[in-house]
């Protein structure tokens, strides 16, 4: 089930994302966040921006959410989108319905762009995007560092 983000969903969504934290170069944050941390970062963004997470008995098995993508005011209209999804959940659909639902909430909300930001060697999430309509346009190499390696990132648009 789709839903708007709750503050309540804290300990769940920091679960779920510290879990990419540690063990992949997905996110390119190198500590964990404690789930006061994700719960400041969830209100911070949800006040503004659509937020929207998939329960499954009563829990948060996935999440996605769209942000500014760049702080000055021509930018107003471009929005960062993420989503992360429980590693047991990969496969189901439940990527594609979510972003769905977030993409159609920043076309009503007055996007006009979103920007997905994705490690490179990540070409699950890449052809993820592409498949529902991303395209590439950039590629920025070595500008991540974990794990004690370089990374690359790809950016994907879509145009809405």
């Amino acid at each position: 089930m789709i839903r708007a983000v709750r503050l309540s969903d804290s300990e769940h969504i920091a679960g779920l994302y510290n879990r990419y934290v540690t063990e992949t170069t997905v996110s390119f944050e190198t500590e964990p966040l404690t789930v006061e941390a994700m719960r400041d970062r969830i209100k911070a963004v949800s006040e503004t921006f659509p937020y929207f997470v998939w329960e499954d008995e009563g829990r948060a098995v996935a999440y996605c959410y769209a942000h500014q993508w760049k702080e000055r005011a021509a930018y107003c209209h471009t929005w960062e989108t993420t989503i992360y999804i429980s590693q047991e959940y990969h496969g189901c659909g439940i990527g594609r319905m979510l972003m769905a639902c977030l993409i159609d909430e920043c076309r009503k909300r007055g996007a006009y762009s979103l920007i997905a930001c994705v490690t490179a060697e990540n070409m699950a999430s890449i052809g993820f995007h592409e498949a529902i309509g991303f395209r590439r346009v950039s590629f920025f190499s070595g500008v991540g560092m974990k794990f004690g390696r370089r990374l690359d990132v790809v950016d994907l648009q879509l145009d809405l």
